[in-house]
This record gives C-alpha cells, structure tokens and sequence, in this order.
C-alpha cells in the first residue's frame, strides 16, 4: 500500500484511510421519501438549525459536439412516465472507481462495481435519484422508448435472470424491445462492461404505483424501485443528471457531449396551498405568530407569500407528500417542537352518564341467559357468502341480500352478514372437533341487510343462541340433553324476567334452516320475534355438528317493544286453594297453547294457573286424536270454594272446549 507523502510514522490506518468515519442509521416515515438522500436529509438539518443549505449545482466541461441528432427519447407511456432526461458520455474508461467513493458506497451497504455504475448508485445516495447508464452502442440507433411491456416480451435483468414481462409493466425498449424494467433493474443486453466506449446516462420520473405493482409482480426489489415507489423529485432529474456527468468527468472517465435530451410531455404546475395563521393555531393549541409560521416554511425550502389574513405557500417539488392545509401545519408543529406545544387538560363540566333503555334491556338479557348456563361469545361481523348454503338458504332468500365489501381482508370476510347464527354455529363445530361436546353459546350483535348501493343498510340487533349435547349434572340434578325444551324453557324465563306480553309458539314448517317438525315461530303482541328449534339435518352436517343442534334468533327491537310490563304482586292467599286434574281429547294438530288460552278464559277470576303436564297418543285414544291432561289451580280471595263452585267452572270449562275445538273430558 503507497501512502500520501508526508503520512506520520504510527498513524492510525483507519484515520488515513478515512475508515474512522460516523455512520447514521436513520429512521423515517414511509411518506418522506424525499429523506432518502444526503441531500434531503441536509435539508433537514438545515431547516431545523436555521442554517443555509448550500446548493447542488453541477458545472463541468461539455465536448464540441452537440447531443442533438444522436439520443431520442420517446414516452409512449406518458401517465406512467412524467420526464425522462438522458445525457450521453462519449470516450468513457470503465475502471475502479476512487477509494473515497467505494468506501461510501460501502458504508451505504452497496457493492461497488465499476466507476460509471458507481457515480449512478452515488447520485441517487448523494441527491434521492435512481439512475441508470446504458452502453450507448448497444441501443438501436440510440432510440430509447419509455413504454408498456407487450404479451409475451421478455427480459435478462443484469442478476442473470430471463424475466417474462406482464403486459401493462413500464418498460424502458430500443426498437429491437426491453432493455430495462423501468425503475426496477436495467436488462443484461445493454449492460456497462470494460468494452463500452459510450454511455446514456437515464434519470427519470416513473409513477410510484406503476412500479410498486412490477416489482411485487416480479418478486423484484431494488434500491432504485424502492425510491420510486415512495415518490422522487420530479423537478430534480436534470440536476442528477448533470451532478453524474460532473462526477464522470471529474474522474476523467469519460467527456459530455453537449446538452441534454430532456423529455418533460406534461411539466407538474406548481402547488400552491393557502395557510390560515388563525387555523394553525387552533390545530396546535398554541400561540405561533405569522411571521414564525412563514419562516419555518421558508427554511424547509417552502415559498412563502403573505397573502394578507393568509399565506400563500408553494410547495416543492420534492414534497410528493404535502397537499393539504393541515400537511403544512404538521410541518411547522415538526420544526418549532411538539415540546414547546404546552399540554392542557380537556375541559367541559362533568356531568352523570346514563344508560338508555336499549342498553339496560340488553344488559338485563346478558345477565340472564349467563346465569341460565349458557356462554357469551362475540364472533365477526363479516363473513363468508357460503354460509347461506350452508344455512340451507334458497336463491331467492331475503338473508342473502348482504352488503359486500369493498375491499375485504379475505373472501372469508367479504360480506357482512345477516344472520348470528352462523357464527355460533362455527364456534359449537370448533369446540366440538376439540372433544368440547356439550355447550350453549349466545350472542347479541347486529345483523346488516342490503336497501341497494345508494341508500345505507339496515342494520337490526339481534340475539341468538345455539346448543348441543347434555348440561352438566350435579349431585342432585342428573344431566339433561338440551333439545327444543330447554332453550324454550330457558326462553320462557327470560320472557317472564323481562316482563314480555304473553308469547305464542307456533309451529313453523317453511324455514329453511330449521326441522320442519321441530321449530317454533314466536309471537307475540302482533309482532313476529323471531324462531326457536331444532337445525335442519343438512345444516349441522355443513357444520359437521351432531345431528341434535337446537338454536333460537330473537329480534331486540321487536322484543323491547312487547317487553317491560309492570311486575304485578299478589298477597298471600288466606284460603287454601283447590286442585283438579282434567284430561281432553281434541284432534291432532291443534296447539297446545291455543287449548291453553282457551282454558285459562273460561275459567274466570277463580282460575289462578293452568299447567299441561301431559300429552299422550296411543290405543285408548282414537286415531287422529290426542289427550291433553292439564292441572286447574282455583282460588279464591274471600273464602274457601266448594266443589259445587269448581264443578260449575269445570263445566263451563268443557263446554267452552267443547264448542271451539269439539274436545271432550277423557273419562
């Protein structure tokens, strides 16, 4: 190794060879592209310690020769590419590259090459713009053509790898097809090797959209695609340009043809946005005159204007970013210091929250069915639109109106549903593929139906519960299986707590969802409130759940609506009351509860309670018909009934029975 003459006998090597340096490892937001420079990250220094930012402004030697006539940039692809300048380097020398530029390049984790590559990979460290250097022999007739790739065309990218190209990709062709991916990798075919003599040196502008797709399409990442995506400089191309000539020519590696070829089809107007003193202040809740406001814009390279009540700032080209009023206020609370923001407290009188009616109802419905045994779960809104076959919905069902998605995460979540059952059902088949056979879970949420793209959906809550299997026994009480009669009497309860109008069950054949001989429709108050049963076989099969799945679906709006009548207490009786058993015999078909109704109006005031405690069909009753045994509980307020007093209501009873259902006493 020749040292500098002069070099002191026992020097540190690092220091001579400038390996003693300070390397930043600097963290940015994705928005500030314009910081992945020196040169942006100097200006922010700048800006932040009010000093001068000294300006790039290349100058060097240009040859006699004109670049007119040799170099031709078409852009066929002008909303993809915004300006292309290219600048031509005759007699160049393809060498190493000096020890000072390849440690920079090191300390910045790239490889250095040759010096031409070099200077480009410099430039866009150095400035923020990704180059390129074509071998100026290699591209027909020096034509370039800025345009989208072709069915079929494909590339070698200087990694060694033939790429097939998507029609759509920018790419950067001669007449003869690509030569590079537009902002991603250039093309092995007109690559810089020690045989090139010329080279065309690309600094562009490429649409930040196009090449984030080509380079997620082909797998492709680079330090200049990566620059690209973020947004660059538009207004900076000529000076990267001329700075990587500069360079070139400093290190006698090559000489510049004179001038630039510099296609700009459509120049970006300047941005100018109106800034209201008073708004910034309101925003940051602190006092910043004007005059401090403009001139924090001003160091972060803003023209400033005062505009009166306002000020009128442009906005570089350099700051892709900044569009909006309140961008600006961001920048001017960055730079005078969130610290110097003082912190207040919120004011506003404190006053006693309330909940309302819905939110004490439902709350009340929580507790209730928790303390009934069953779980509370909470499943997602969205879903997936096979869950209406596997709900056994027809084509034409009304639940299959859902509200698509715009952008879901996922076809599993790409509508929203219309239905809790589903969800409780997913978590039942999941507990269950995990040996969890037995379960009751719950849930109150909303349910989403589609009124068409220009009116908001119909949003309803809802509550449903799903069980399966047996409840857990204790030492006194033996397991039950939870079939139809258990979710209905945990219904039952819930409807007396809640103070529901008395509610029908009546049989319910046409959901599809359902058993036909094992579902209820509930009513009540001339309101439908919803449907409890047993699953349709084919439903728990699409679940893969045991044949036995029992579930209900209750709408909350109409269930407040019939609910919330005044708890009635009744004194103690002070005469005994007197019970009879009846038996009757009526046809199949007719439900219990209207035999019930029936019962408890002809039995007048006297009558307390009716219970149905059996229900038989067999040979000592005839064909088409059942017995109904029901307990008549009678009571009077003022004195102890006779049996004359409870016949002549048992009469009236049967007669009653009698007329409205042709029912008669089982002897």
């Amino acid at each position: 190794m020749i040292l500098p003459p002069g070099t002191p006998l026992g020097k540190d090597v690092k220091e001579i060879l400038g390996l003693d340096d300070f390397i930043l490892e600097l963290d940015l937001t994705p928005n500030r592209g314009d910081c992945l420079s020196v040169y942006g990250v100097a200006r922010e220094v700048a800006a932040l310690l009010g000093r001068p930012l000294r300006p790039v402004e290349p100058a060097y030697p240009e040859m006699g020769e004109s670049i007119e006539g040799q170099v031709r940039v078409d852009i066929e692809a002008a909303d993809l590419c915004g300006r292309f300048v290219g600048r031509l380097i005759k007699n160049v020398r393809v060498g190493p590259s000096p020890l000072w530029m390849q440690q920079r390049l090191r300390f910045a984790g790239i490889r250095p090459i040759s010096n031409i590559v070099d200077v480009t990979n410099y430039v866009m460290l150095e400035l923020g713009q990704p180059m390129h250097a074509f071998d100026y022999e290699l591209l027909e007739g020096g034509h370039i053509i800025v345009r989208r790739a072709r069915e079929g065309e494909k590339i070698t990218t200087l990694d060694g790898v033939e790429r097939q190209l998507a029609p759509g990709m920018l790419c950067i062709t001669d007449p003869s097809g690509p030569v590079a991916i537009a902002g991603v990798m250039g093309g092995q075919a007109t690559e810089v090797t020690g045989k090139t003599a010329s080279v065309l040196l690309e600094s562009a502008f490429f649409n930040p959209i196009s090449i984030r797709r080509t380079s997620k399409v082909l797998g492709l990442r680079s330090q200049a695609s990566l620059r690209f995506e973020k947004g660059i400089d538009i207004g900076g191309c000529a000076r990267a340009s001329a700075r990587a000539a500069q360079l070139i020519v400093e290190m006698g590696a090559g000489e510049a043809v004179c001038g630039a070829v510099d296609a700009y089809p459509a120049p970006v107007p300047e941005k100018k946005i109106a800034l209201r003193p008073a708004r910034v202040n309101y925003v940051l809740g602190v006092d910043i005159p004007k005059e401090e406001a403009g001139s924090i814009l001003s160091r972060l390279q803003f023209k400033v204007q005062d505009a009166g009540e306002e000020l009128l700032v442009t906005v570089p080209t350099h700051r892709v970013d900044v569009s909006l009023e309140i961008d600006l206020i961001e920048e001017i609370a960055r730079l005078h210091g969130y610290n110097q923001v003082p912190g207040t407290l919120p004011y506003g009188l404190s006053t006693h929250g309330i909940e309302t009616r819905e939110q004490l109802f439902t709350a009340r419905i929580r507790d209730l069915l928790a303390g009934s045994g069953l779980y509370e779960v909470v499943t997602y809104s969205f879903t997936h639109p096979r869950v209406f076959d596997n709900m056994n919905l027809p084509p034409d069902s009304p639940l299959r109106n859902a509200v698509r998605i715009q952008n879901p995460l996922s076809e599993e979540h790409s509508v929203m549903r219309t239905m809790l059952l589903p969800g409780l059902l997913e978590i039942l088949a999941g507990n269950y593929s995990r040996r969890v056979q037995n379960g009751a879970v719950f849930e109150i949420g909303r349910v989403f139906h589609s009124r068409g793209e220009q009116r908001l959906p119909e949003e309803r809550p809802v509550l449903a519960a799903a069980a399966a299997g047996r409840t857990q026994g204790n030492w006194n009480t033996a397991p039950r299986e939870m079939d139809f009669y258990y979710l209905k009497g945990v219904l039952e309860k819930l409807f007396g707590s809640i103070g529901t109008k008395a509610v029908n069950f009546r049989p319910e054949t046409s959901n599809p969802s359902f058993h036909p001989g094992r579902t209820a429709l509930l009513e009540a108050g001339g309101l439908e409130l919803g449907v409890l049963g047993e699953l349709h076989p084919h439903v728990s099969e699409r679940f893969e759940l045991p044949e036995k799945v029992v579930a209900f679906e209750i709408d909350l709006i109409n269930l407040l609506s019939v609910s919330g009548q005044p708890v009635r207490y009744s004194p103690l009786p002070r005469f005994p009351a007197v019970e009879r058993d009846i038996a009757i015999i009526v046809r199949q078909g007719i439900p219990a509860a209207d035999v019930f109704d029936t019962i408890r109006k002809a039995g007048g005031d006297l009558l307390r309670s009716v219970h149905l405690f059996d229900i038989y069909c067999g040979e000592q009753v005839p064909r088409g018909f059942q017995s109904m045994a029901f307990s008549l509980k009678f009571l009077a307020g003022d004195r102890t009934l006779t049996d004359v007093e409870v016949s002549e209501r048992i009469e009236v009873i049967s007669r009653t029975l009698a007329g409205k259902f042709g029912a008669s006493l089982r002897s």
